[in-house]
């Protein structure tokens, strides 16, 4: 008795059966469906690229791969293109948050993600290796930081409570003083820990009144341990 070829696969009532239709593997297969579905995807894209390449900025700055001038111009355009991606209420809306992102696209990137969380580069967030050595650059310094802490309270006073406002006025503070000094001084910390929780905020978010008394406190204690680190 002939036997039966034996069917590759076995055979069920929903057996795929082939249909006639040709695929022409000439045609452009299309991932968007409108012009404002691709603009979405680019930006999307974009972020993932600045999330990488700042990562691998903040390694060679580690490493010493880079000066601290071209680490800080590099590191200045990567924050700012990422907030000005951002700042796009669909390309928001669709990227959620840095962690979800991050987890859809399965990134690390853990120094980015630390970078993109303060809004500065390291060399503003640090006090600097460099600070003003001459008496009249000091003196300028000093002045200039003053006049920043005392810029950023009256702004307080004055009820600009959005993050558009209050972050660049603090980041104003951070540079002024760490130009001036590179020591550590009480209430340096709170400052770095202000911007972290201000660059988290959408743009027009304005901070509590709770938040506004805490802040108010911590601005004049860091001004306060400022001023004693030039006795």
């Amino acid at each position: 008795m002939h036997n039966a070829r034996q069917l590759p696969y076995a055979p069920t009532p929903y057996s795929y059966t082939p249909s006639s239709a040709t695929i022409n593997l000439n045609e452009e297969v299309k991932l968007t469906t409108s012009n404002a579905e691709r603009d979405l995807y680019d930006s999307l894209a974009e972020i993932y690229s600045v999330i990488v390449t700042l990562d691998a900025l903040e390694k060679a700055y580690i490493k010493d791969s880079v000066t601290e001038a071209e680490y800080t111009a590099t590191c200045d355009r990567l924050l700012k293109q990422y907030k000005a991606i951002l700042g796009d209420d669909a390309v928001s809306k669709a990227f959620k948050d840095l962690e979800t992102f991050k987890q859809e696209w399965d990134m690390e990137c853990p120094r980015a993600t630390e970078r993109l969380k303060i809004g500065l580069p390291a060399t503003v967030e640090q006090p600097s290796h460099n600070p003003s050595t001459s008496v009249g650059a000091a003196g300028k310094d000093i002045s200039t930081a003053t006049e920043n802490f005392i810029n950023f309270l009256d702004a307080l006073e004055l009820g600009l409570l959005a993050k558009d406002s209050l972050h660049p006025l603090l980041a104003d503070v951070i540079q002024s003083v760490n130009r001036v000094s590179d020591k550590d001084f009480e209430g340096r910390s709170k400052i770095v820990q202000w911007l972290i929780t201000l660059n988290q905020m959408k743009a027009s978010e304005e901070v509590s009144k709770d938040q506004v008394g805490e802040l108010k406190f911590d601005i004049r204690q860091a001004y306060h341990g400022f001023k004693a680190t030039l006795d």
